[in-house]
């Protein structure tokens, strides 16, 4: 390598990228909005006033703190481990049937005792599965497209992790998984009419699901007509509902919500879309939903030109948060407008649970890592065409300049008489590239 060539590395060693101001300011509103509905939805719910609060901004807090170690680390670092992400999904699906681990809620197995907190283990499933599934795209690109076997694997391993899903039972987070992987395959390139015959009999699958299981029958029943049995089975929806309708254009205003006061069901968890409704009213619900839109778009957009820059991996972890964040959102939006069955899905960054909030910031710390490489990436290659002079951030010319070769030692000259240094100085180029 000559000294121009050697000159070039080192500058491109040297860029640094930034993350996405759109994407960082989407989801600092989401949580901010999330902390004040928290605080009012669920004042009246507990002994001490803030206890749901206090708790909520806890798990934020350590979701914050999660996030920034995954915002300081290389994808390609967390590629190398992707065989292990899988069997951490299994692992957590199978440890919450340990006697002494797993914790029993209302009927369903899906906790692990931590002593001082429960944690839901599926939230971590989904950010476990969706790298996974990233660097098995990447890995298979061509084959997933071309043969049955590689378009496969992916569907055998969502079906296993499914089954583990419903013997907790989990049909929510069941149907959520699918559907991501399903989205994902699509997005990574598959061959759509070959994928028509296996989202065929997974759909057979779900509705027999539902039709063979008493509890799941009366939740379709009841969200098709709630009024009908408004005390029994429609009694979540019809709460929900009258909390919507009072909200009219403007809401009754933060903090005066009546359906909160023990009326509504889950007011601070499921239902706090429906709190929202009703004390910020039409305007409040339709700014949250474009928070939403925008977070979910950007994702989106970054993952599109990571991989037309050919950064695959990168590009397949957007689109798989982007759908999880997005098909999440719809559901538990929907849910609370009445225009989905009930399903136990948080919403996400606003609604109150430890292990949805820690995870789902976790995962906007991966996806904020994306849009840093996907910068840095950028630069260089404007940097390489000659497009634009990159100025280094301070920690990575530090290191470039630690890594590079001491110079020759060469006798001072003194400047030429009536010549200062200032002129006399020759700024170094770089080979250009093409």
């Amino acid at each position: 390598m000559n000294d121009s060539s050697r000159h070039q590395a080192t500058r491109l060693e040297s860029i640094g990228g930034h993350f996405d101001f759109w994407l960082a300011t989407a989801a600092a509103a989401l949580i901010s909005i999330g902390v004040v509905m928290v605080a009012s939805s669920s004042i009246a719910m507990a002994s001490t006033p803030f206890y749901y609060l206090v708790r909520h901004v806890l798990f934020v807090v350590m979701g914050l703190g999660l996030a920034w170690v995954l915002m300081r680390m290389e994808l390609k670092t967390i590629e190398k481990y992707n065989q292990l992400l899988l069997l951490g999904c299994v692992v957590l699906l199978l440890v919450v049937f340990v006697p002494g681990l797993g914790v029993k809620v209302n009927g369903a197995r899906r906790w692990l005792n931590l002593l001082v907190i429960r944690f839901q283990t599926v939230e971590a499933v989904k950010v476990l599965y969706i790298v996974w599934l990233a660097s098995y795209l990447v890995r298979f690109r061509d084959e997933v497209n071309a043969t049955w076997p590689a378009m496969l694997k992916p569907l055998g391993v969502a079906a296993a992790l499914v089954v583990l899903l419903l013997a907790q039972p989990d049909f929510g987070s069941s149907t959520l998984l699918l559907a991501i992987t399903a989205g994902m395959l699509v997005l990574g390139g598959v061959n759509l009419p070959r994928m028509f015959t296996p989202v065929l009999f997974g759909l057979v699958g779900l509705v027999a699901l539902v039709i063979f299981e008493p509890y799941r029958m009366r939740r379709v029943t009841s969200f098709l007509d709630p009024w009908k049995d408004q005390l029994g089975s429609g009694y979540q929806l019809s709460n929900a509902l009258m909390a919507i309708g009072r909200g009219e254009w403007t809401g009754v205003g933060l903090g005066s919500s009546v359906q909160k006061l023990n009326y509504l069901p889950e007011a601070h968890t499921d239902f706090i879309f429906s709190v929202i409704g009703e004390e910020l009213g039409f305007v409040g619900v339709c700014a949250i939903i474009g928070l939403y839109a925008l977070l979910v778009g950007r994702a989106c957009y970054i993952g599109y030109r990571c991989v037309e820059m050919r950064r695959h991996f990168a590009g397949y972890i957007a689109f798989g948060i982007a759908l999880w964040i997005g098909m999440q959102a719809f559901v538990s939006v929907g849910v609370n407008l009445g225009m989905l069955p009930t399903k136990g899905l948080t919403l996400p960054l606003i609604s109150s649970g430890g292990s949805s909030v820690l995870m789902t910031l976790a995962a906007m710390g991966l996806l904020l890592r994306v849009s840093y490489e996907l910068s840095r990436a950028e630069k260089q290659v404007a940097l390489l065409r000659g497009e634009a002079v990159i100025a280094p951030t301070p920690d990575a010319k530090a290191e470039a300049k630690a890594q590079r070769p001491a110079p020759p030692p060469a006798a001072p000259k003194a400047p030429a008489r009536g010549t200062s240094r200032l002129t006399s100085r020759i700024e170094p180029t770089f080979e250009r590239i093409g």
